[in-house]
């Protein structure tokens, strides 16, 4: 009996299939790792924006005290602006802080919210490839019975005569 001559032909089909699910799964997971790393990354701005605070706040307390170190001794009282300047970071710093929590809040929501859908349009893909990889064999067999079929009449069919 001969080899099927569409073997290799379904062989390349179904591994085209098979690589393609494959793609679909790891493009959910980049997806999931960059928004991971995005939340990551504006979680981390929270430091960044403390940090950023602080040096602020000491540059312009070394300018205050420069400034009242030029003045006379009977000069004005910085005291006042400093407060007020440092009261002003405090509650920009603040505001800063709750608005990259809530964005970080937020983010966290909408990362869960997209593990729950990549992960129910992951089962959808594997079914759907399931049902495309049974479909590939039901035809593959069909071919391979017809081919079959063919042969045997071929070889019954003689024609010498």
């Amino acid at each position: 009996m001969t080899q099927n001559p569409f073997t290799a032909m379904f062989t390349a089909q179904r591994t085209a299939i098979e690589q393609s699910q494959q793609l679909t799964h790891d493009a959910l997971e980049a997806q999931k790792t960059s928004f991971g790393a995005f939340v990551d990354a504006v979680e981390s701005s929270s430091s960044a924006v403390e940090t950023n605070a602080e040096f602020t706040k000491g540059a312009v307390v070394a300018y205050f005290d420069a400034v009242e170190a030029s003045m006379p001794e009977d000069g004005v009282d910085l005291e006042e602006f400093r407060a007020q300047f440092e009261e002003n970071v405090d509650a920009m710093t603040d505001a800063q802080q709750e608005s990259i929590s809530a964005v970080a809040e937020a983010l966290h929501e909408s990362e869960a919210a997209y593990d729950e859908f990549s992960a129910s349009y992951a089962d959808v893909v594997d079914t759907s490839f399931d049902a495309m990889l049974e479909a590939h064999e039901q035809a593959e067999e069909n071919v391979s019975a017809v081919t079959e079929n063919v042969d045997s009449v071929a070889e019954e069919f003689d024609v010498s005569a």
